[in-house]
C-alpha cells in the first residue's frame, strides 16, 4: 500500500510564497508521473502541474512562471514551490502519483491566499 503524505499549506497573504511537499511511503514501481491538482470551492478539480518519470514538466497557464514542480527521487518526494500567490490560487491542493497499475492520491492540503 502506497501512502502519499503532504506537508505545507496554510494561510498566506497575496504576493507571498509557500512550498508544498508530497512524500511517498515507498518507491512506486512503473511510475509515470507525479502531479499536483487543486480544487477551489464550486469548481472542478484541475491539473496544476506534472513531472514525468523522465523529468519533463508542464504547467497550467494560470500558474506558469509562478509555480515550480521538482522532485527528490532518493526521498520519494515531490515539491510544489508557489510564488507570487494570488487569492485565485486558494484551493485544496492534492498530490497524485500515476503508475502503470494504479493512481495514488494524497489527502489534500488547504492553501488560502488573503487579499
Amino acid at each position: 500500500q502506497v501512502q502519499l503524505v503532504e506537508s505545507g499549506g496554510g494561510l498566506v497573504q497575496a504576493g507571498g510564497f509557500l512550498r508544498l511537499s508530497c512524500a511517498a511511503s515507498r518507491s512506486i514501481f512503473r511510475l509515470n508521473s507525479m502531479d499536483w491538482y487543486r480544487q477551489a470551492p464550486g469548481k472542478q478539480r484541475e491539473l496544476v502541474t506534472r513531472i514525468t518519470s523522465g523529468g519533463s514538466t508542464n504547467y497550467a497557464d494560470s500558474v506558469k512562471g509562478r509555480f515550480t514542480i521538482s522532485r527528490d527521487n532518493a526521498k520519494n518526494t515531490v515539491y510544489l514551490q508557489m510564488n507570487s500567490l494570488k487569492p485565485e490560487d486558494t484551493a485544496v491542493y492534492y498530490c497524485k502519483a500515476h503508475s502503470i497499475m494504479n493512481d495514488y492520491w494524497g489527502q489534500g492540503t488547504q492553501v488560502t491566499v488573503s487579499s
